[in-house]
C-alpha cells in the first residue's frame, strides 16, 4: 500500500513518530528554559519599576539563582548527550578497493530502489544484516562520498555533509549464499537508507542514541561521591526522556522497516523467499560451528582462522545428513557471494579473529593465542585438548591421594597415568557407597566443593553445550533433522566471591561455591573429584591471566591488515567477551568431559584411534576413519552411578587397554 505521491505509508508514519520524539526533546528544553524566562520577567519588572518591594527583590534573587542552576544542569546534560559515544557493533570494515564488485552490486541495488547508497560496507560474525549510523565523531571520520547521493524519497534532499549509514552484513551470508541470494536478502536492508535519510528521522535517532549513550556513561563506576551524585541525576533525567520517547521510537522504527520492505517488494521477490530459507540454514550451521568446533579451540588458546569456510563445510554436511536440506547442495555450483571480495581469505581471517574476541575474549597477540588451520585442528586442538584434560584429571587424583596401581607392580620410574586408575577410583563398591580406599579426607586439598571453572587452556568459563549425551567427544553423530531456528544462549557470567576452601592465590579469578545442583547426579567420589577439577581450573586460569598480562608478541596478519582487520575502535577491550557463548560448566559436566578425554587418550595410545573433526559436532574419536559410537552413555553410567561395566564392555569391543599408561601433556 502506498500513500499520496508514490510515498510509502510506512515512511509517513515514521516521520510522524520522529516528530513526536523531537517534541519530547523540545518539551525538555522548554522546561529547562522556564526558570530563566521567569527570571527575565522579574528582572525586567524590577528594572522598569513595575514590581517594586523587598518581596519582589527576594523573588528575583531566588528565581535567578534557580535559573542559573537549571541552565548549568541542562547544559551539562546536553553536553554529555552530545558527546557520549553511541554503541556500535564491532565489525570488519570492507574497503571499496578490496571488494569493488560488492560495492558495485550494492550501489546498483540502491539505484534500482531509488535510495541513497550506504556509505560503507562492513562484516560482522552474525547471521543478520542491518544499517548502522556511524556519524558520531567517536566512530572515526566518515568515508568520503564517491558520488552525489540521489534525492531522498519524498522530495527531501540529503543534508549537505551528512553520511549515509553503514551496511553491516553477516559474514556467513557471504560464504554460504550465492550472489543472487545475497542481493535478494540485502534489498530490503538497502531500501532502509531512504527513510533513514529524512532529516526528522535522522535527528530523532541521534537524540535517542545520545540518551542511551549518556545512560551508559552515567552507569560507569565512580569512586568520588560528588561524581556518583551527578551521574545519578544525569541517569535519572536521561531515563525519564527515554521513557517519554520509547513508544514513539519503536513505532518510528517499525515505520522505517515497513517502508523499506514495501519499496523492496519489486526487487528479486521470488528469489528472496528461497534466500530466507538459506538464512535459517546458515544460522543453524553457524551456531553449531561456534559452539561445537570453535569453542574447544578458543579454550586451548587457538582460533580457527577460516570460520566462514568452516560454516560452508558444516552446512554442506548438514545438507547431506538432513532430509529437510535436500536440494540445497545443488546450488553450490553457482557463484558464491564471497567471490565479490578481492581477498576472501584475508577477510575470513579478520572476521574469525573478531569472532574469537567477541565470543571468547581472546587477545589479538601472545604466544599462547595463535591461529589454526582446519587441517591442523585434529592434532593441534582435539588431541591437545584431550591430553591436557587427562593430565589435569591425574593431577587432581594425586592431590586427592589416590594411589597409582603401577606403584605396587612396576619398577620405580616406569609407572604412568592409566585409565584403570580413574575407573577403579570412581567405581562404587557393591557393599555400599562409602569412600574408596586411598581417598583423601574431607579436609584435604581439592576435596571441598570449590570453585566453578574459570577460563584457561583447555578449560574456559563457558560450558560445553548441555545437550544430549551424543554431543560429547567421541560419540556418534546426530543424523536427524536440525532445527534452523535454534539459537545459542549468551548469558553474561557473573563473578562470585571465593569460598573458604579455595586454594587459589590472591588475585585469582573469583569463583563461587558449587552447590548441590553443580555436583548432583554423581557419586560421592565423583563429586569430590569434580570439585577438585573445578578448583584446579580456577588456579590455571588465574595463572594464565597473570602470565598474559605482560606478554607481548607480534600482531597477527588479521590484526595489522588495516581495512581487513577488526575495527578495534568500536568496542572496549575491557568488556570482552561481549557475547559469551556458554554459562559456567557445572562440576558434573567438567568431570564427564575429563573422563571422556582420558578414555579418548587411552583409545589413541592403545587401540590405534585418531582424533578427528566433525563439522557439526566438533572433536571426534575415529576408528579406521569412522566415528566411535556409544561412548557418552557409558561414561555417564560411570559418572552418575559409579558403574564401570558399560564402559569396560565398550573398551573391550574396541581393543582399548585401560591398564596401559597413556601419553599426557
Amino acid at each position: 500500500m502506498t500513500g499520496t505521491g508514490g510515498e510509502e505509508m510506512g515512511a509517513q508514519a515514521a516521520r510522524s513518530r520522529a516528530l513526536a520524539v523531537l517534541r519530547v526533546r523540545s518539551r525538555a528544553l522548554a522546561v529547562a528554559l522556564l526558570p530563566a524566562a521567569v527570571a527575565v520577567v522579574l528582572l525586567v519588572g524590577g528594572a522598569t519599576g513595575r514590581l517594586p518591594g523587598t518581596g519582589w527583590d527576594a523573588a528575583r534573587w531566588a528565581v535567578s539563582v534557580l535559573a542559573v542552576l537549571v541552565l548549568l544542569a541542562a547544559a551539562a546534560v546536553a553536553l554529555v548527550v552530545a558527546r557520549a559515544r553511541p554503541a556500535a557493533t564491532p565489525t570488519v570494515t570492507i574497503a571499496e578497493e578490496s571488494a569493488p564488485d560488492l560495492y558495485r552490486m550494492v550501489r546498483d541495488l540502491a539505484d534500482r530502489l531509488d535510495v541513497p547508497a550506504p556509505s560503507a560496507i562492513a562484516l560482522t560474525p552474525d547471521c543478520d544484516s542491518w544499517l548502522e549510523d556511524r556519524t558520531h565523531p567517536a566512530h572515526g571520520p566518515p568515508p568520503a562520498p564517491r558520488r552525489t547521493d540521489p534525492a531522498v524519497p519524498g522530495g527531501h534532499a540529503r543534508p549537505r555533509g551528512a553520511a549515509a549509514p553503514v551496511l553491516v552484513i553477516g559474514s556467513p551470508f557471504l560464504w554460504w549464499m550465492r550472489v543472487g541470494e545475497l542481493r535478494a536478502v540485502l534489498a530490503p536492508v538497502v531500501a532502509g537508507t531512504g527513510p533513514s535519510a529524512h532529516p526528522d528521522i535522522a535527528a530523532a535517532r541521534r537524540f535517542i542514541r545520545g540518551l542511551d549513550a549518556a545512560v551508559a556513561v552515567a552507569s560507569a563506576d565512580r569512586r568520588n561521591p560528588l561524581s556518583r551524585a551527578a551521574c545519578a541525576g544525569l541517569a535519572r533525567v536521561c531515563r525519564l526522556l527515554l521513557r517519554g520517547c520509547r513508544v514513539h521510537a519503536a513505532q518510528m522504527e517499525r515505520g522505517v522497516a515497513s517502508a523499506a520492505a514495501e519499496r523492496a517488494q519489486a526487487v528479486d521477490y521470488g528469489l528472496r523467499i528461497a534466500a530466507q530459507e538459506q538464512v535459517g540454514l546458515a544460522y543453524a550451521g553457524w551456531d553449531r560451528l561456534l559452539t561445537r568446533v570453535a569453542l574447544p579451540a578458543w579454550r586451548m588458546g587457538r582460533w580457527p582462522s577460516r570460520l566462514d569456510v568452516g560454516v560452508v563445510a558444516a552446512l554442506t554436511e548438514l545438507s547431506r545428513r538432513d532430509r529437510l536440506a535436500e536440494g540445497f547442495a545443488s546450488r553450490l555450483g553457482e557463484r558464491p557471494a564471497c567471490d565479490l571480495l578481492e581477498e576472501p581469505g584475508a577477510m575470513d581471517e579478520a572476521v574469525s579473529l573478531l569472532t574469537a574476541r567477541l565470543f571468547h575474549g581472546g587477545p589479538e597477540t601472545g604466544p599462547d593465542w595463535s591461529p589454526v588451520d582446519w587441517d591442523e585442528y585434529p592434532e593441534e586442538v582435539v588431541d591437545r585438548t584431550w591430553r591436557t584434560d587427562a593430565a589435569r584429571l591425574h593431577r587432581v587424583l594425586d592431590t586427592l591421594g589416590v594411589r597409582r596401581a603401577a606403584e605396587e607392580d612396576t619398577a620405580p620410574g616406569t609407572e604412568g597415568p592409566t585409565l584403570a586408575r580413574v575407573l577403579d577410583h570412581l567405581t562404587v563398591p557393591t557393599d555400599g557407597p562409602g569412600a574408596a580406599p586411598g581417598m583423601a579426607s574431607a579436609g584435604g586439598p581439592g576435596t571441598l566443593p570449590g570453585a566453578t571453572p574459570a577460563v584457561g587452556p583447555g578449560a574456559p568459563p563457558h560450558t560445553a553445550p548441555t545437550e544430549d549425551p551424543g554431543t560429547l567427544p567421541g560419540t556418534a553423530s546426530t543424523d536427524g533433522p536440525i532445527d534452523p531456528s535454534r539459537t545459542a544462549p549468551a548469558p553474561q557470567a557473573t563473578p562470585h566471591p571465593p569460598t573458604d576452601g579455595d586454594t587459589s592465590a590472591p588475585g585469582d579469578t573469583p569463583t563461587h561455591p558449587e552447590d548441590d545442583d553443580d555436583l548432583g547426579g554423581t557419586t560421592t567420589r565423583g563429586a569430590a573429584l569434580a570439585a577438585g577439577l573445578s578448583a584446579q581450573l580456577a588456579r590455571e586460569e588465574a595463572a594464565a591471566q597473570r602470565a598474559g598480562a605482560g606478554t607481548a608478541a607480534p600482531a597477527t596478519p588479521a590484526a595489522t591488515a588495516g581495512a581487513a582487520g577488526p575495527d578495534a575502535a568500536l568496542w572496549d577491550d575491557g568488556a570482552l567477551p561481549l557475547l559469551p557463548l556458554q554459562p559456567p560448566r557445572s562440576g558434573r559436566e567438567i568431570l564427564t568431559a575429563h573422563i571422556t578425554a582420558m578414555v579418548c587418550c587411552a583409545a589413541m595410545d592403545t587401540a590405534g584411534a585418531t582424533p578427528g573433526l566433525d563439522w557439526l559436532d566438533g572433536p571426534s574419536l575415529l576408528f579406521d576413519g569412522a566415528r566411535a559410537a556409544d561412548l557418552a552413555p557409558s561414561v555417564l553410567s560411570l559418572v552418575e552411578t559409579g558403574d564401570p561395566g558399560p564402559l569396560r564392555h565398550w573398551m573391550t569391543e574396541l581393543g582399548i587397554r585401560p591398564e596401559k599408561p597413556v601419553r599426557l601433556v
